[in-house]
């Protein structure tokens, strides 16, 4: 028999395939204090939770037999996954359940702003009847702008197109062809502020897309723009937001989501023409009902037949396998980050090509850690090593994997190539008996770079004195260089120089270099220097 606790109010119709179970036993404890839930935590095989129930380090420090923790939902803010990972516990999500009910939201969040329903709602309840005082709009013929074409933008994109509405979609892997299958325009960002009556946010909270509506953005919008965020909190710049609402640049936004979460920002909740609902997406009767079913299924699948399949932290892998992998598995990764940040675009192709003795091994795990890599940059934590392909699919980005037994100059060599309209970047990488991992290719330029978390590379005419140049600029800022690497295609022609930094280089560093002759462009790149967690 396996125990499962659930610790929060879970739908019971939902849990029925595990209450139906005959080698399944759940307890539903919901609301428990952290305390209690420290201690008998070790009773149980599974822990299923939504977003209330905080699974932290310390809760399992205890959980010795605790093998799966469930998140009922998407987000896994709430779980240590880390440390869970640390445990060997499988955590899972349920990453699709709730895209109706956060589509059916943003259009009733959009309709609601149109029309003031809220607004007009509290005057009419308190015995006024002020219909001058809430004229609105219609969506009919208005365009609409999606920021963001995944699983529940495009819900929401079919169905503001039912409302006869003109649809502007903005997604780094949004193709032109998908665009028209789908009957919408494929547009930038600066498209969707200049043409866009509302707009609408769908899109992971990652560093890239954290502050993506601000001042700057703002300013660039239609006057009287309306706006729209059911997706994460921190995406729109909330102090940005409430000056534009002041000066009338936007019009009215409808929030169920923020920076801060309960929010405490009483200058934007109590804005004249601002609609909150307190983080509503999956909250209704059929989402969560879909949650706890999606998940309740996997953990009977996990402990009956070892299947896996919306882990976030761990694929299933045999350990000799494992071992002979261990080596590049968070190098693949530090590939994948490397390459999208070079290319500064989604792909719409994607080469990897295997050589010497990884070329005989089942090398499926390193090409989806490379995969998550190139993903995660526009993605963010919705990319996980189980669903690397199936979302690569999804973006329209085609793949090839090539290999070849003969070495490339060393005994296991891989390299990465990405492909965007003519475009292109690649790495290459290997591991070196006793000396760690190492990039040795960049862009077609040879060099020998240990990946590490701060990364500068510069393209420039190779001439006398840039070497210097480059490190007196970079000591200016009071940025200490740890290794410097350098390649060139002949003697006075083009160049590269890639140099391991102590801390950030931000933009006022990278503006300072460009100003120096000869030097014809320069890149800040950040890596990511944890392992990518595997079953064994």
């Amino acid at each position: 028999m396996y125990k499962i606790l659930v610790s929060d109010a879970i739908s019971d119709s939902g849990l029925k395939a595990l209450y139906d179970h005959p080698n399944f036993t759940v307890d539903k404890k919901p609301g428990l204090p952290a305390e209690e839930l420290k201690i008998i935590i070790q009773n149980y095989d599974a822990l299923i939770v939504r977003s209330q129930t905080q699974v932290t380090e310390e809760i399992l420090e205890n959980a010795n037999k605790l093998q799966v923790i469930a998140r009922a939902g998407v987000g896994v803010d709430n779980i240590d996954v880390k440390a869970a990972t640390k445990k060997g516990i499988i955590v899972i999500n349920a990453p699709g359940a709730n895209t109706i009910s956060a589509a059916e939201l943003t259009m009733a969040m959009m309709m609601s702003l149109a029309r003031s329903i809220p607004q007009a709602h509290a005057s009419t309840s308190v015995g006024k009847w002020e219909r001058n005082s809430f004229k609105g709009v219609e969506l009919y013929e208005k365009t609409l702008g999606v920021v963001g074409m995944g699983k529940i933008g495009t819900e929401v994109a079919m169905r503001a197109k039912s409302f006869g509405m003109k649809i502007l979609g903005y997604d780094p892997y949004l193709t032109e062809d998908r665009a028209d299958s789908l009957g919408l325009k494929k547009a930038s960002l600066d498209d969707i502020a200049q043409e866009a009556d509302f707009i609408t946010i769908h899109t992971p909270l990652i560093k890239e897309t954290r502050g993506l509506i601000n001042d700057d953005y703002l300013a660039k919008t239609k006057q009287g723009v309306r706006i729209i965020n059911c997706a994460r909190g921190g995406i729109i710049d909330e102090a940005a937001l409430v000056r534009a609402l002041n000066s009338g640049k936007v019009a009215g936004a409808a929030l169920d989501v923020f920076e801060t979460e309960p929010s405490t920002n009483l200058e934007l909740l109590g804005h004249p023409n601002v609609i909150v609902t307190p983080h509503l997406g999956a909250s209704t009767v059929e989402a969560q009902e879909k949650v706890a079913h999606e998940v309740s299924e996997e953990i009977i699948e996990i402990f009956e037949t070892q299947s896996i399949s919306h882990a976030v932290n761990m694929p299933q892998i045999s350990g000799e396998t494992h071992k002979k992998l261990q080596p590049f598995i968070t190098l693949g990764e530090q590939m994948g980050m490397l390459a999208i940040q070079l290319l500064k675009e989604a792909p719409d192709n994607i080469e990897i090509n295997y050589f010497g003795e990884l070329a005989k091994e089942n090398t499926d795990l390193l090409t989806r850690t490379m995969v998550k890599g190139i993903l995660s940059y526009h993605l963010g934590d919705t990319v996980n090593l189980i669903n690397a392909h199936h979302l690569l699919k999804d973006q329209g980005v085609t793949s090839n994997v090539s290999k070849n037994p003969k070495s490339k100059g060393f005994a296991s060599y891989v390299e990465l190539t990405l492909y965007r309209d003519g475009a292109k970047s690649n790495i290459g990488a290997t591991v070196l008996n006793g000396y760690g991992a190492r990039i040795v290719k960049m862009n077609d330029y040879r060099v020998d770079v240990r990946p590490e978390p701060y990364l500068l590379y510069i393209k420039h005419h190779d001439i006398p004195g840039m070497i210097g140049r480059v490190g007196s600029t970079l000591g200016d800022f009071d940025i200490n260089i740890g290794t410097m690497q350098v390649g060139r295609s002949e003697v006075g022609g083009e160049a590269i120089m890639v140099l391991t930094l102590d801390k950030i280089a931000d933009k006022d560093v990278i503006h300072a270099l460009t100003v120096i002759r000869g030097l014809e462009y320069a890149q800040f790149l950040e890596l990511p220097n944890g392992v990518v967690p595997v079953m064994s």
